[in-house]
Formats: structure tokens, C-alpha cells, sequence
């Protein structure tokens, strides 16, 4: 199929949703497709054989664009619109169009202008986005994306849903549609032997136990009340130290600060951004993960990185993690700073906890966010807007072509 795809979001760039959109497109040009990409004239290239990247005219005076509801958005998504109905006028014929997160309105449009099939890639409930922003549950912006939610919900031939909230929702919405559940695992490979080694004696040295963060600094992820539990660490021997991965500069200050606060600025180290590549390696160092996250029910696509590495978790036990998450691969701990902090100390000072849960984390990761899974259920969204099944020898060969880029 040729795939009209429209992702309202920098790309790339390493936060959730822009990955998602990356292993998309892997997955579906692994599978035979070609994708035309629409996106935001913001994010650095990827080379993916069968993808092409059609970015948006510029907006002078945007050059990033911030997680969640933002007036940027506004201009951007305008130039994206324009973009995609030159795209459909000048670029011959498509067979399909596939939108991400507000994208869908597009998509609920375009589909009735150009009268093709839509794939709606549901990222997140847009009501609850807002209202996750800051937005009540009343006003009237709020109000008004349940009503697009249910109208592109309703409108789409295919629906793809990443958590099994959201699929919950679907079925609130638009009892009819069957979403196919795709979660956010990542499709990169292992680290290699040494990576983890080399990794950690560039950005942590030194013999403590490292406790690791890796995602986003935004106020949901509970980053606060991470670093509050770490200021109530009462561990006898060598204290650990606290890597946090990601984050904007003027995040990372602001946490800085805090971390001052506390009390604990010398065992906290702000690695800031890494390369996606870097990732595999940067998890595999830690002797504990941890994802404090205290708002939204979307499982966040670290989770699943976490799974891979087979290194111990300690999370919140909030819908968010348990959706993905059980007392079987992972500590969870009340949402609070205390709570964290006792999860950790639990795993660090128990060596054969540690190893149980991590050992069973990856097992999981395996048995059902692999790669093959991947590819498998973007075959089956597609055939819901006509394309054609895949035998089992093609699901091998591009999970082998993606295991191997």
C-alpha cells in the first residue's frame, strides 16, 4: 500500500510519541509499504528505506515544540494541513491515510474529501490530554476534543490504540470499532558487551549503586517526588546515585535546584538528552530503574525499554504502570516519596529480589513485546483497510530486516 501518514509532532525527536511514529514507519515499510510522511518542519532525519519525510513550511519564531497543548501548535498544524492536501493533489494516488494524536480530525476529513481509508493512531484520549495540561474537565476546549474523539473514532476504518486504557475508551466512544492494541515497545537492539561498562564510566563513575531515570522531565513523570525519595535514602554502606536521562535545559535546572534543596545535588547526576542508539546501553548500566510517574493512564514507552533490559524496576503503582506492569517483574510503590524510597532500598539491598524481578521483566518483554508481535499487529490494524495478510514468512523476514537495521 502507499500510506498518506500525518504526524503533528517534531520528528524526529527522543520523546513518546515521535517514537512511535518512528516504529511505525519501520514496521510498515519492513512490510512491504511505502509512507509519505507528513510531519513538523522540526526534528532531525532518519534514513528508512520505503519512507519518505515531507515537512511542513517553517513558522518563523517556532523552532521546538513543547509535550502537550501549546499555541505553537496552532500555525503548525495549519502548515501541516496545507502540506497533506498538496500532497494529495500533486503526488498521485494514495490507498490509505494514517494520522497521529490530533491528526485524526485531518483524517476524519480527508477521508470524505478524498474518499480513502483512514488509520487512526490513537496516542491518547485528547480530552484527557487537556485536562492533563491543566485544562477542567468543563471547559470548553475539553469539551470539544471528546466530541472529535468520537467523531474520528467513529469515522475511522482502522483504529490503533497503545495502552489497553485507551482501548477501554474506543469501546466508551465507539462501541462498533475494534482497535488493535499495539504497545509502545521499542525495536532497537540490545546493547553490545561492554556498552553498559563504557557508558557508565562516562556519565556516572565511580563504584555507588546507580539508580537510573530515562524519559521526559515533564511535572507528570514525578521527578520531584523522585528526588525527594532519594533524599530519604537511609542505606548503610556506599549511597547510591541518581542518573536522571532527558529533559530540557531549563527543566534540568529547575530540578537542579531541588536537588539542591534536598540535600543531595552531589549524588544526582543530569545526563540531559541522548541518542536513541545510546538507550540499550544507558538502561543496562543502572543496578535500578525507576518511573515515578504520578499523573495520566497511558503506559509510557520507557516501561516497556525498562522490560527489555531485564534491570529491576521500582514504579508507581498507578494505572499508568499496572496496565503493563504486575508485582511479578516489578516493585511498585505507593506514589509517594517515601514509598519510592522504600522500593529502592528494598531491591538495592537485596541482591536475589533484584535479580528475580529483573530476570522476569525481560521474560515478559519477550514473551509478549518483541519485535515480531510488533510487526504482527501493524499487519493486522492494515488489514483493516484492505491490505493484504501476511503469511508467517513475511512476518519472519521483516522482523529480521528490523532486528538487523
Amino acid at each position: 500500500m502507499r500510506v498518506l501518514m500525518i504526524a503533528p509532532q517534531p520528528f524526529f525527536a527522543p520523546r513518546g510519541t515521535p517514537f512511535s511514529v518512528l516504529n511505525r514507519c519501520r514496521a510498515l515499510t519492513a512490510l512491504g509499504h511505502e509512507v509519505d510522511l507528513v510531519t513538523y518542519p522540526i526534528g532531525t532525519g532518519v534514513d528508512i528505506p520505503g519512507l519518505r519525510i515531507i515537512r511542513a513550511p517553517r513558522v518563523p519564531g517556532i523552532t521546538r515544540v513543547k509535550i502537550g497543548p501549546s499555541l505553537a501548535k496552532i500555525p503548525l498544524d495549519t502548515g501541516l494541513l496545507l502540506t497533506t492536501l498538496w500532497q494529495l493533489r500533486h503526488r498521485g494516488r494514495y490507498d490509505v491515510i494514517h494520522t497521529h494524536e490530533e491528526a485524526g480530525v485531518f483524517g476524519w476529513w480527508l477521508h470524505r474529501v478524498a474518499r480513502l481509508p483512514h488509520v487512526y493512531d490513537m496516542h491518547s484520549d485528547l480530552a484527557q490530554q487537556l485536562t492533563n495540561f491543566g485544562f477542567g474537565r468543563r471547559h470548553p476546549l475539553t469539551r470539544c476534543a471528546a466530541w472529535l474523539e468520537r467523531h474520528v473514532l467513529g469515522s475511522a476504518a482502522g483504529v490503533i490504540v497503545i495502552c489497553q486504557d485507551l482501548a477501554d475508551r474506543v469501546a466508551t466512544y465507539a462501541p462498533a470499532k475494534r482497535p488493535v492494541l499495539i504497545e509502545n515497545a521499542p525495536l532497537d537492539p540490545p546493547s553490545a558487551p561492554g556498552a553498559a561498562h563504557a557508558w557508565r564510566a562516562r556519565f556516572c563513575p565511580g563504584a555507588e549503586p546507580l539508580v537510573l531515570y530515562a524519559g521526559t522531565l515533564e511535572p507528570y513523570q514525578g521527578i520531584p517526588l523522585l528526588i525527594e525519595a532519594f533524599a530519604q535514602l537511609d542505606m548503610p554502606g556506599t549511597p547510591p546515585r541518581l542518573a536522571l536521562v532527558g529533559g530540557r535545559d531549563d527543566q534540568i535546572e529547575e530540578l537542579r535546584a531541588l536537588a539542591s534543596r534536598c540535600g543531595v545535588s552531589e549524588r544526582v547526576s543530569f545526563v540531559g538528552r541522548r541518542p536513541p542508539g545510546e538507550m540499550p546501553a544507558c538502561l543496562a548500566a543502572a543496578d535500578v530503574l525507576v518511573s515515578p510517574r504520578s499523573g495520566g493512564t497511558n503506559t509510557p514507552l520507557k516501561i516497556y525499554a525498562y522490560l527489555q533490559s531485564g534491570r529491576p524496576i521500582v514504579a508507581t503503582r498507578r494505572l499508568t504502570h499496572t496496565q503493563v506492569l504486575d508485582d511479578d517483574v516489578a516493585l511498585l510503590t505507593e506514589p509517594s516519596a517515601a514509598g519510592i524510597a522504600d522500593g529502592i532500598t528494598a531491591l538495592l539491598g537485596d541482591a536475589a529480589l533484584a535479580k528475580r524481578l529483573g530476570d522476569a521483566a525481560r521474560a515478559r518483554a519477550e514473551e509478549r513485546y518483541s519485535t515480531r508481535s510488533f510487526v504482527a499487529r501493524t499487519a493486522e490494524a492494515y488489514a483493516q483497510v484492505g491490505a493484504q495478510i501476511p503469511t508467517e514468512a513475511a512476518i519472519n523476514a521483516a522482523t529480521t530486516d528490523l532486528e538487523a537495521a
